[in-house]
């Protein structure tokens, strides 16, 4: 009988328990809370866990142990509560539980319950957790909640985002910079790259949950990127079984021009029309999640504008414009699966597929301003193919805590440029016809391991990561008669990173303040091998340092309506292939744009203080930050007159 008394007094506390939380349900969030109850060191099952406020002590949530006294709380908002564990037999214990705005997942710990015969004092722990809700080292921006956002591409939705700036051809800027690293659900991709996220034109923005702005990164993301970091999250779809969507997005484009074309026959697009089909389709189970998602771009498009006057030393005025009129069709193809081993383990594994072919064409007069005369006629044709292909493969390890985990990943990317270009003049001094043919390939292979302890008041994240990247690209030029192409560079380069990483994140929690500090440690060896033929440089390039990236942040929590916080961190940018690149680009043949070489990281420290005003409606965030740079990369501009019948400018990285 007093078995049968006690399994019954076990249902009537889960009763009670699951009763209160229909009757008390209050705003949801995110959060997991994790714990385990014991009794002289082993699990004790069929505890009941109780949630209610500190202030009314109203009960919202609860839970009942498993066999092992483990239990997982969910959806907790951001307050003080008071958490009861009581089971028939033992005393009833507490713990007291802020929920702050850093951490999603929190630890509880280990909590004893005593025997109700016995007579020891009460064992009190307290832990902290996060809502991950309006955060000032963060800002969160829902597509979904924003009809102008919700259409078009990934590169319309940044464009209404405070700090983001796109430019015409594409690139993207945060607070200034194109220093910026654009992840897709935190992880790095293919599609996006420092001054050339192009491919997030080819993104339905329907196809993304939200973007998060990071302007000031922890220890656990790469060093690279000095403005910040902009994540995008695709959204996933959790029903089970079979779903998916299709979409159709059509523009018109630009509907007048800003300036007027200087005059020729083929002059710049006047409308630039889009086409878009796209498809997402899921089927998940229990234990396994398999989604594809394909879109396919028809646009004519004017990447690139740019009108230009030159004044020289004898007076003269000459006006030029590169109109370049685009047609290019786009695919892109996203396929991959997760899947559910047991309560321990997982793995997905994805691949991504992505093919761009444009034609461009445009026509460049040099006009004198003084008499209209048109003193030179440049015109070309850009035939290009670019893309990539990416192939990703992930573990997740899960401790029996939530939120405890060990993540590692392997991917493999192979990107590729192929590029034709036919160049044309008409002019006093020749009719000629030069082309030159570009194919660069980019390898990448990042292995990462990563790992998340939850703390009763906290994080602590540390990880390990290994990158290996190489860039071998051939050329090949057909001059013509009186060519203005460069000789002597040779027919070859291949350049070469391998970075090894390691670091350690932890963040603390209080009622009025937090903190989160960490360091990143680098060792980065790079090498450049140049052809033997080239004559501008006659030396292979080799260099490796050996850097440290700390950061810290602390925010203050004045009152419930005010905030303030101060960040100080340590980033760096490496030049991109596109900065290195020693084969000079011939669409303006007056203002020649060619990397260099032996160009050195820019290293920036920054800092930052914020002040954040909340109200019910919304919130305000002002903020004053500076930027120390060393080795900043910029455009030099370097007259070559080894040409006597033009006026050449090399636009060069210093």
């Amino acid at each position: 009988m007093d078995n049968f008394g006690h399994l019954d007094m076990k249902n009537i506390l889960r009763f009670l328990v699951l009763f209160s939380f229909i009757g008390n349900a209050v705003a949801q969030s995110d959060v997991t809370v994790s714990g385990r109850v014991l009794v002289v060191d082993e699990g004790l099952g069929d505890v009941a866990i109780t949630v209610r406020t500190a202030e009314n002590d109203e009960i919202v949530t609860g839970a009942i142990t498993d066999t092992e006294g483990r239990f997982i709380l969910r959806g907790l908002a951001s307050d003080e509560y008071i958490v009861d564990y009581s089971a028939p037999g033992y005393q009833t214990d507490s713990t007291e539980l802020l929920i702050g705005i850093k951490n999603t997942i929190y630890d509880l710990g280990d909590i004893t319950l005593i025997r109700s015969q016995e007579n020891i004092e009460e064992l009190v722990v307290t832990g902290v957790a996060n809502t991950g809700g309006v955060s000032l080292g963060a800002r969160v921006f829902n597509l979904s909640d924003n009809v102008a956002q919700s259409g078009g591409s990934m590169l319309d939705a940044m464009k209404g985002l405070p700090g983001v700036a796109v430019e015409q051809d594409g690139k993207v800027t945060l607070r200034g910079s194109d220093r910026v690293v654009i992840l897709i659900d935190g992880k790095p991709s293919a599609l996006t790259g420092y001054g050339n996220q192009k491919g997030l034109d080819s993104i339905p923005s329907a196809n993304a949950e939200s973007i998060e702005i990071i302007n000031n990164p922890s220890a656990r993301y790469d060093a690279a990127g000095m403005a910040g970091i902009i994540n995008i999250v695709y959204k996933k779809e959790e029903k089970l079984g079979f779903t998916g969507d299709f979409g159709m997005t059509v523009g018109v484009g630009a509907l007048s021009k800003r300036r007027e074309d200087l005059p020729t026959d083929l002059g710049s697009f006047s409308s630039n029309p889009k086409i878009q089909p796209n498809m997402n389709l899921n089927y998940n189970t229990d234990k396994a999640i398999y989604f594809l998602q394909a879109e396919v771009l028809f646009q004519e498009r004017l990447p690139n504008n740019e009108f230009t006057s030159r004044f020289y030393d004898d007076g003269r005025i000459i006006d030029s414009q590169v109109p370049e009129n685009r047609e290019q069709i786009h695919y892109i193809v996203k396929a991959g699966a997760d899947w559910v081993l047991n309560d321990s383990n997982s793995v997905s594994l994805s691949g991504v597929y992505d093919r761009e072919r444009h034609e461009d064409n445009a026509e460049v007069p040099f006009i004198d301003r003084a008499t209209g005369t048109r003193n030179r006629f440049w015109f070309w044709r850009e035939e290009e193919v670019t893309g990539f292909a990416n192939i990703s493969l992930s573990h997740k390890y899960s401790f029996a805590e939530a939120g405890h985990e060990l993540d590692s990943r392997i991917e493999f990317t192979r990107g590729w440029e192929d590029e034709s270009y036919f160049l044309n003049e008409v002019s006093p001094v020749r009719v000629g016809t030069d082309a030159t043919f570009l194919d660069a390939t980019e390898y990448t292979l990042p292995v990462q391991l990563d790992y998340t302890r939850p703390l009763a008041n906290g994080r602590m994240e540390a990880g390990v990561k290994y990158q290996k990247r190489w860039i071998p690209v051939s050329y090949i030029f057909e001059p013509g008669e009186r060519s203005v192409i460069y000789e002597g560079l040779g027919d070859f380069s291949e350049w070469d990173e391998n970075i090894y990483a390691g670091y350690a994140n932890y963040v603390y929690e209080a009622s009025s303040f937090d903190i989160e500090a960490g360091v990143r440690l680098e060792q980065t060896d790079v090498a450049y091998e140049f052809s033997p033929e080239n004559i501008y440089y006659d030396e292979n390039d080799a260099y490796d340092y050996f850097e440290v990236y700390p950061n810290v942040r602390a925010t203050w929590y004045i009152n419930d309506e005010n905030r303030l916080a101060v960040y100080t961190n340590r980033r760096v940018d490496r030049p991109g292939e596109p900065e290195l690149r020693i084969f000079a680009k011939y669409d303006d043949p007056e203002l020649l744009k060619v990397g260099n070489p032996y160009l050195r990281p820019q290293f920036t420290n920054n800092y930052e203080l914020a002040y954040e005003r909340l109200w019910d409606s919304g919130s305000l965030i002002t903020s004053l930050y500076y930027r120390d740079i060393t080795n900043s990369f910029s455009r030099i501009f370097a007259s070559d007159t080894s040409n006597p019948d033009y006026d050449i400018v090399n636009r060069i990285y210093q």
